[in-house]
């Protein structure tokens, strides 16, 4: 029998009898209301576009970045230097900079004369910085000094964790931090398994830590006795670190943001496997609970503390009011503490945050005005009838290719979401692992597989997995202790003749080696499951559709983009994807609408379901009549080269051959002009090349080309029209062209599905890029040259950094000091009756809380007269 003696308490009874302060709100809400500062984070062989502060939309984006500033010391404005670059380029207007200011000043409460305030927040506008001659007066030093210990009172406290007073408290927490992250979250990358993982990350740090050499002796007994539920120990933590309850909230956000990429892939998990927030539960009670084993000795500590570092943080403020607010030092000490402290708070918010909110929205402003100049100097020629028609998807590198296909025939374009409106998943032939082919805010209804005749996959199985066991039988060997020490003596030629050839003719060893693979490969010829056959054994979901959904589907895309009636003879329905190697980021470059993979299964589907006779009966029913005549074809967009490769060609009506050849004869002369237009704009290493299409193709298939291509760098805006709003005016591949015909949509009903769900994407797209360029070090990822992929999750700079969550500055920069990505938020351009707008705003609460806090800007344009109106957060 037992000689300990068993206590009839509830743990909560004796966490108050030993003194311990219990949190009375429930632990997990609080966690939960503390991941809005994070956002999910995808794996990276799927690559989602997300922005940083999705769940901080319902604040102004001013309010979210002042308050990042203060927590974080992470500025979310572009800096000076940037906007200077910008004014020097011509793409800030300084009219519409004045412009702004004065508005800006019109709706504050002025400590001053309205003529002085003017006068200081221009000085601050047009100065990166006081002059340092300025700041060595000795007057406003000794002022400085006498004001900087009540200077409390005018800026606000925030909460630092205890581990953030001690810089290698704080290195040594991070490194822990990841290190368990990195061995929980490995997705087989590592040769061995991190022991009791069926627990659970905090189950499994709670087995492990007391054995953990990077843990002294005296932090692993004061964890000893820890307790064994994550919610009890984080309470335990945060009581024993002495955090008030008030503070609590802001103390989980501030941890959380120590390592957004790692917590945003453990908020992604957590929710995958649908328990919410659990794995950030345990993240951070393993966190604090470290936290204190660290800050034990040295407590109790204040955690409220001000943001100001005395003298240093007074003294430039003082020196802008007495030099710019024509003031001396004497008249400062004769002002009021009150009206000291009122004049410090005003330059204080508007040097931190006011002055670049201006010149982000005068750089905004500029934007829009130059692209309505070339929306609205279009000149539409005679029409012709079309005789193929193409379906692109909305991505900005689509526009360049549509707009040379339209110069070179009597051709006719559309984009919509490169899914194609198919909420799928996919299954490649013979593969036991399915794909979400659609956007992330799309739930998959039914999953389609590709099919082949039995004899031809029993062959192409057998042949793929001897590559398979190749690969794996390599890996095993490199990762075994001693067989390692004998792989470069086995594979060294082989691998060697590879690099060289690689390095030295990287365009014709890419092509050599995609030849190979192709011919060895030899993947049959396959259809698509598209009629329903019962239910999938892994996904749970319908195989195939029903006929009713398969008319439904295509129904709603071609009533979405206005396509309903005028069919040419052929309709080349366009997926897209990258080409590119080594490079981590590959699913970047392709389709986000289809979960970050290449579009052409989901084109491949709607071409064949739009030739399906019953489709076209059922839509005929629905007022949509397809001829007979008119054929739709798959094809995929390759972004890297411009080029269009044919995907399935199905029998031909004599027009759509027709069609078919001339849309043949022309697409070399389309891809050579494109591939010119794209070319201009990539940095080269010495004289520009004279080909642009081996350029781009040498791009595509070179291992160590670090910008194989821009992507969506450049995103500005997202329009919601007709194409003849567009079709004569270069939009330089910066607008998300979504076709839209509100004569197509009485209701309005179209409108909004646009809104919730591309333009939604189009957003987190343009945030992306917006918070790698202007944050790179904090939400982007850094030099490709030095990044490691890891767990087989994502992407760190060396061994022990956070998991990098953005673009690498590759992506979004043409050099280490000069940007190619304009950090401007999304413009959303509708065209549609004035009341088509407020009907939207009134209610699509969502969409109504993005314009209003500035997360995107929005402008109309009225279909009767052409007018141009701008909805500005201030009407709504």
């Amino acid at each position: 029998m037992s000689k300990h003696a068993i206590s009839l308490e509830r743990p909560r009874e004796q966490e108050k009898r030993k003194g311990i302060s219990i949190v009375e709100r429930p632990i997990k809400e609080i966690v939960e209301q503390a991941s809005a500062v994070i956002a999910p984070l995808w794996p990276i062989s799927t690559f989602i576009a997300r922005h940083p502060w999705m769940g901080l939309e319902h604040l102004p984006f001013s309010e979210v970045a002042d308050r990042f500033q203060q927590m974080q010391g992470i500025d979310l404005y572009p800096t000076m230097a940037s906007f200077f670059a910008a004014h020097a380029k011509g793409e800030i207007a300084a009219e519409l900079l004045e412009s702004r200011l004065q508005h800006w000043i019109d709706e504050q409460h002025l400590p001053v004369s309205r003529h002085k305030a003017e006068q200081l927040c221009r000085s601050l506008l047009w100065n990166e910085t006081v002059p340092a001659e300025w700041l060595a007066s000795s007057d406003l030093i000794e002022l400085a000094s006498e004001m900087s210990e009540s200077v409390v009172s005018w800026r606000r406290s925030a909460i630092q964790p205890a581990s953030a007073r001690d810089s290698e408290q704080g290195r040594r927490l991070d490194q822990q931090m990841i290190k368990w992250c990195k061995l929980f979250l490995d997705e087989g990358q590592s040769a061995w398994e991190l022991p009791f993982r069926d627990r659970g990350l905090f189950g499994a740090w709670r087995q492990l830590a007391n054995y953990d050499p990077a843990l002294t002796k005296e932090e692993r007994k004061r964890l000893s006795d820890w307790p064994d539920d994550p919610e009890r120990a984080l309470q335990r933590a945060l009581s024993y670190l002495g955090v008030d309850e008030e503070k609590i909230l802001h103390y989980l956000e501030a941890h959380l943001l120590a390592l957004p990429g790692w917590t945003g892939m453990l908020l992604w998990r957590s929710r995958q496997a649908g328990q919410g927030v659990a794995l950030l539960v345990d993240y951070l009670a393993i966190r604090l609970s470290l936290e204190w084993a660290f800050a034990a000795p040295h407590l109790p500590l204040d955690f409220t503390i001000n943001n100001d570092k005395g003298t240093s943080d007074v003294l430039p403020l003082l020196a802008a009011w007495i030099h710019w607010g024509d003031m001396t030092v004497t008249q400062w000490r004769q002002l009021k503490s009150e009206e000291q402290g009122a004049r410090l708070t005003f330059a204080d918010r508007f040097w931190r945050v006011g002055r670049y909110q201006l010149w982000l929205e005068a750089w905004e402003e500029t934007y829009e005005e130059q692209l309505k100049k070339a929306m609205m100097s279009n000149c539409p020629e005679n029409q012709q009838e079309p005789v193929a028609q193409f379906l692109f998807c909305i991505d900005v590198r689509s526009e360049p290719f549509r707009r040379y296909i339209e110069q070179a025939g009597p051709f006719e374009t559309y984009g919509c979401a490169g899914f194609f409106g198919l909420p799928i998943r996919t299954r490649e032939l013979d593969s036991h692992h399915t794909h979400p082919s659609c956007p992330v805010i799309v739930e998959p209804q039914q999953e389609i597989c590709e099919l082949a005749a039995p004899e031809h996959v029993a062959s192409y199985r057998q042949r793929r997995n001897v590559f398979r066991f190749v690969g794996h039988i390599f890996k095993k060997v490199k990762q075994h202790l001693l067989a390692s020490l004998l792989l470069p003596e086995m594979s060294g030629s082989w691998l060697g003749l590879h690099t060289i050839a690689r390095s030295i003719a990287p365009l014709q060893a890419g092509h050599w080696i995609r030849e190979v693979e192709e011919t060895v490969e030899k993947k049959p010829q396959t259809v698509l499951s598209l009629e329903r056959q019962g239910q999938s054994d892994t996904s749970g979901l319908p195989v195939g559709f029903s006929t009713e959904e398969q008319v439904q589907y295509v129904k709603q895309l071609l009533s979405s983009i206005g396509l309903t009636s005028s069919f040419a003879p052929l309709v080349i329905v366009c997926g897209h994807e990258g080409a590119t190697v080594n490079n981590p980021y590959a699913s970047s470059l392709d389709c986000g609408a289809c979960g970050g993979a290449a579009g052409a299964f989901n084109a491949r589907v709607f071409a064949a379901l739009c030739n399906l006779q019953e489709v076209r009966q059922g839509l005929a029913k629905e007022g949509i009549v397809i001829p007979d005549e008119t054929v739709f074809v798959a094809a995929e967009h390759i972004t890297t080269v411009d080029e269009l490769r044919w995907l399935e060609v199905p029998s031909l009506s004599e027009r759509a051959q027709n069609a078919f050849s001339m849309v043949e004869s022309v697409l070399p002369e389309v891809s050579r002009m494109a591939n010119n237009e794209r070319s201009t704009k990539l940095p080269h290493v010495g004289e520009k090349p004279s080909d642009p299409v081996s350029d781009a193709q040498r791009r595509a298939v070179d291992w160590s080309e670090i910008r194989p291509e821009w992507g969506l760098a450049g995103n500005a805006a997202f329009l919601i029209g007709r194409r003849e709003l567009t079709k004569y005016s270069r939009l330089d591949g910066r607008v998300f062209l979504h076709s839209y015909d509100w004569r197509e949509d009485p209701t309005g009903e179209i409108l909004a599905n646009i809104i919730a769900g591309p333009a939604t994407v189009g957003q987190w797209i343009n945030l992306q890029y917006y918070a790698s360029t202007v944050v790179p070090h904090y939400y982007g990822s850094g030099s490709k040259t030095t990044q490691t992929v890891t767990a087989g999750i994502g992407i760190m700079q060396g061994n022990a950094s956070d998991l990098l969550a953005g673009l690498p500055w590759q992506s979004v920069a043409s050099s280490d000091r000069e940007l190619f990505h304009s950090p401007l938020r999304l413009l959303v351009v509708i065209e549609a009756p004035r009341h088509y707008i407020e009907n939207l705003l009134r209610t699509d609460a969502s969409f109504y809380q993005k314009v209003k806090n500035s997360w995107l800007r929005l402008a109309s344009i009225d279909p009767d007269n052409g007018e141009w109106i701008k909805w500005e957060p201030s009407m709504l």
